[in-house]
């Protein structure tokens, strides 16, 4: 597959003298078999045995079943072959038993080359990347299979590793990351130079800067990847050192020698990823140079594919004879033990061995001929000290998209190298890249590396986090939001200095998922969307690593401004009056859960009652604010003591009032308040007051724009973590206009909605059928109910406002906050901007309302014709299980007589209005007949 796509581009783009997998213009066959049919073959190409047989078969002297086919493939394999001398990576001659592997059908309108040159149009071959997207597609099924067996608890192997991790990188992400660093450090070398020009996505330093690495020359420049993939970063590093070698005025015909020779390196472990890195770098080179002098460039392509290298012990003491006794040492020795995984541990090995490119340069000159024994060996030795060559630290830029597999899906040998070398950033392995760059590099070197965001905000990256502000600053980032890279998570473009002061302050920029067009690219750059309209010229925000340093877990939060900042000098946070907690673990959710309404008994609450064992649960939920999500209860029988065993369950908190919040959201935080009563879940999570009534004001914070702002600078991923709630700044005394009255309505409107629904266990009866609602026809009773329904969402969003206001004047935020709250952010049940989001149009809103209430209406009909609810009594009826009509009979009240006056009619009046359906219905109806519409008690 690799060498069909390289030999389709090197067709459409003329490096070939014919081409071998394409027909000339308005022809169908390849042009390669059509000249040969025309008696036309490359003697340079095709050697003179496989010349007379390719003529043979397609002149019948020799017979075929398929001689076309035959002599064509004859014809593929000559052509590789004789690209071996140029690139000998990617075209290894072709012997007799790899033949059989081509696939038979090269010539029909089926084939994959027929395929191929659909895809790759000449359009699409202008750029070698494309060579690099054909490859992620050919491994994207193995992909799937890799991480469908990651669900099945199946660790993804050292084979499968490149299948699972490799991601094609955007043009605009490399070009971003390349241009800040080694185009950064070019400038900051030639200030006068019209590099920037060419630059699109470049972010000049806020300040002129005096310290940076000493540059004399662009030969002296070295650049590597160390997560190579294709090449895609290290194809847009040649062409600007290429502009840079122009500028400086060298004859085109040597820079792009000059630039494979010297300039740039690419780590892999995937061999078929790393011979494509190569011929996308010499492909690079051809479109300089042009055929001819490109065929006769010397130069190659430094990519190193890591392999597997291991010695035993006997062979270890050989060692020592190989290199002699001054060069062999317990680093060398180390280092030679150090690669025995290397397809598993990649570029993340550390040699022992400090400078390896002395000790090789005087390896490679023993002269071992006469021991073939020691011959083998020797050269094992001379690999792993190539490999460790291009793992020590010689770069001065070092730039990649590193791969992305969690602690979850790593195997057992790479989990204990990573927690051994890498215990700051073991959680994942693009984290272990950000470290390992930082070493592959010296002082006032840059590491440009795109990555997921998590290291920017989780508690388990602080420490890395923590170490990365000790030994760099970030020159500038661009922090882009889910999908902008193709991917459902946020990722970060980050160039780092290191060794650069922590004071110094970086450029950021917020990319959103909007703000790319068709092309894949930003529509404009630095981008001008909501997030940077509050940074000071629109565009970029200034921050610094001290800014974040002052602010809990130091979140790399670049855009909080000094009053948000100062708030964290209060000293005391949430912490200091809730005790936090993540909730328990049943182990088992489908054995000890149920809905509320799937028990025996509807007295679940009574949770000190032995008959009773249903006590309520909170499991998170919707992201609804206020109140609600009350809707399961877990089997509580002796404690709970078949899930609460030998774990720490904090006990002394059951049944205690308490806040939560929604553990996974999609935009602002959702926090509730959990009456008396209740058992959590880990999703629902909570803090609990060390005085009584201070829950409602945590609720309040953390609904209020000011606690969602002081999420988002500790943690603006889509879970809150305990730790994010207790890292709030807190302190009642600076929070001083809490009204008692406004959280009551709060929390009052917000239960009174949630009882609103058949599926609550405080619900009485259908809002649409009370009293306050009834009209004489089902759509006047909805209208009165729709205008009563507006009232109450008009008198939230006014109530939450004033909420919002209480806490911007209390934190200062007046400046970066306003109080106004969107309607579709009041999250009540009977609020359709809320229930069905405002992407449709009111109307359509509107519609939908009336539907589900109908539906609702019919809901509730059918419940009081099995007897469930009655018109007559609020609340459940027959609710529980086993119940029968004598239960039903047995609540009914002796009747008593009312007097006779002007207004009433004289009727039997049961008190508890308990009795059976049928005997009411008929009396109704008797009533109804006898004295027309007269009202009757």
């Amino acid at each position: 597959f690799n060498r069909f796509c390289a030999l389709r581009f090197m067709d459409v783009n003329g490096y070939n003298r014919v081409g071998v997998v394409s027909p000339t213009e308005g022809q169908v066959q390849p042009e390669i078999l059509a000249e040969a049919k025309s008696g036309i073959i490359d003697e340079d190409q095709i050697s003179p045995q496989a010349a007379d047989k390719v003529c043979g078969l397609l002149n019948g002297s020799i017979p075929s079943p398929d001689a076309q086919s035959e002599a064509y493939r004859l014809l593929v394999v000559g052509s590789c072959n004789a690209l071996y001398k140029r690139m000998p990576y990617l075209f290894e001659r072709i012997q007799d038993f790899t033949e059989l592997l081509m696939p038979d059908d090269l010539l029909s309108d089926n084939s994959i080359l027929t395929k191929m040159r659909a895809v790759m149009t000449p359009e699409s071959c202008e750029d070698v990347e494309i060579i690099g997207w054909l490859y992620q597609f050919y491994i994207s099924e193995k992909k799937d299979q890799v991480f469908a067996a990651l669900k099945k608890n199946q660790k993804i192997t050292a084979e499968n590793i490149p299948a699972a991790t490799q991601l094609f990188t955007p043009h605009w992400i490399v070009r971003y990351l390349v241009e800040n660093s080694l185009g950064r450090l070019w400038m900051l070398n030639r200030p006068n130079s019209k590099l920037t020009e060419q630059m699109e996505y470049y972010i000049a330093p806020e300040e002129p800067e005096t310290d940076f690495l000493k540059i004399s020359s662009p030969e002296e420049l070295r650049v590597a990847d160390p997560a190579a993939g294709s090449g895609h970063m290290l194809t847009y590093a040649f062409d600007l050192l290429y502009a840079i070698y122009e500028e400086e005025g060298y004859d085109p015909n040597d820079i792009p020698g000059l630039i494979l020779s010297n300039n740039l390196y690419g780590i892999e472990i995937d061999e078929r990823a790393g011979a494509l890195a190569s011929f996308a770098l010499e492909m690079k080179a051809a479109a300089k140079l042009g055929r001819r002098r490109f065929f006769r460039m010397d130069a190659k392509p430094n990519v190193c594919v890591l392999e597997d290298v291991s010695f035993t012990d006997s062979e270890m003491d050989d060692v020592m004879s190989i290199v002699g006794k001054d060069l062999y040492s317990a680093d060398l020795r180390e280092t030679l033990t150090q690669f025995e995984q290397a397809k598993n541990f990649g570029s993340l090995i550390v040699p022992k061995l400090k400078v390896p490119a002395e000790t090789l340069r005087l390896t490679e000159t023993k002269d071992l001929a006469a021991d073939m024994w020691l011959t083998e060996v020797h050269e094992r030795v001379v690999k792993v000290l190539r490999m460790a060559d291009y793992l020590s630290t010689k770069y001065h830029v070092v730039v990649a998209n590193p791969p992305y597999m969690g602690g979850k899906g790593m195997n057992g040998n790479l989990s204990v190298f990573a927690k051994k070398t890498y215990p700051d950033s073991k959680s994942d392995l693009f984290a272990m890249f950000i470290e390992r760059g930082m070493r592959l590099i010296p002082k006032l070197g840059y590491s440009a590396m795109v990555t997921m965001q998590s290291w920017m905000f989780l508690s388990s990256y602080e420490k890395l986090r923590v170490n990365l502000k000790a030994q760099a600053s970030i020159d500038c980032m661009a922090h882009m939001a889910n999908m902008v890279m193709g991917i459902a998570f946020g990722t970060s473009a980050t160039v780092w200095q290191k060794g650069g002061s922590s004071s110094k302050y970086g450029g950021y920029c917020y990319v959103e998922y909007e703000n790319i067009g068709e092309d894949n690219r930003p529509v404009d750059f630095p981008p001008s969307n909501e997030r940077n309209l509050k940074a000071p010229d629109s565009r970029i925000y200034r921050a610094s690593a001290e800014d974040f340093g002052k602010i809990p877990g130091s979140p790399i939060s670049y855009w909080v401004d000094g009053s948000a900042i100062s708030s964290y000098g209060w000293n005391k946070t949430v912490e200091h009056d809730f005790e936090l907690i993540q909730g328990m673990i049943t182990g088992d959710n489908d054995r000890v859960l149920r809905y509320w309404f799937e028990i025996l008994s509807r007295n679940f609450s009574e949770y000190t009652n032995k008959r009773n064992h249903w006590v309520p649960y909170n499991k998170g939920g919707e992201a609804r604010k206020w109140y609600g999500n009350h809707d399961l209860v877990i089997d509580w029988r002796d404690q709970g003591k078949s899930f609460t065993r030998s774990r720490s369950t904090n006990s002394h908190l059951y049944f205690r009032a308490y806040a939560s919040w929604s553990y996974l959201n999609s935009g602002e935080p959702a926090a509730r308040y959990y009456p008396e009563g209740f058992l959590w879940d880990v999703h629902g999570s909570g803090a609990f007051p060390k005085t009584a009534g201070d829950e409602k004001r945590l609720v309040a914070l953390l609904c209020s724009k000011v606690g969602s702002f002081l999420l988002s600078v500790t943690n603006p991923t889509m879970s809150f973590q305990v730790e994010n709630i207790a890292s709030l700044p807190w302190d009642l005394s600076k929070i001083d206009q809490f009204n008692p009255q406004l959280l009551y309505r709060l929390f009052e409107i917000s239960k009174i909605d949630w009882d609103f629904r058949e599926t609550s266990w405080y619900f009485t009866t259908l809002t649409l059928l009370s009293p306050d609602h009834r009209g004489k026809t089902l759509a006047m009773s909805y209208a009165t109910l729709r205008t009563h329904w507006e009232s109450m969402t008009d008198e939230m969003q006014h109530l939450e406002e004033k909420n919002n206001r209480i806490f911007i004047d209390a934190y200062g935020l007046q400046d970066e906050l306003t109080p106004e709250v969107p309607i579709e952010e009041i999250t009540l049940t009977c609020n359709p901007a809320y229930r069905y989001g405002i992407r449709g149009t009111e109307e359509e809103r509107e519609a939908h309302l009336k539907a589900d209430t109908m539906a609702e209406f019919l809901s509730y009909a059918v419940g009081c014709m099995f007897g469930r609810f009655s018109l007559d009594e609020p609340g459940l009826i027959l609710a529980n299980q086993g119940e029968t009509l004598s239960d039903y009979l047995a609540r009914i009240p002796e009747p008593t007589f009312i007097p006779d006056d002007d207004n009433v009619i004289p009727m039997i009046d049961f008190e508890g209005d308990w009795f059976e359906d049928d005997i009411s219905e008929r009396f109704k109806q008797f009533l109804r007949v006898t004295f027309g519409d007269k009202h009757y008690a």
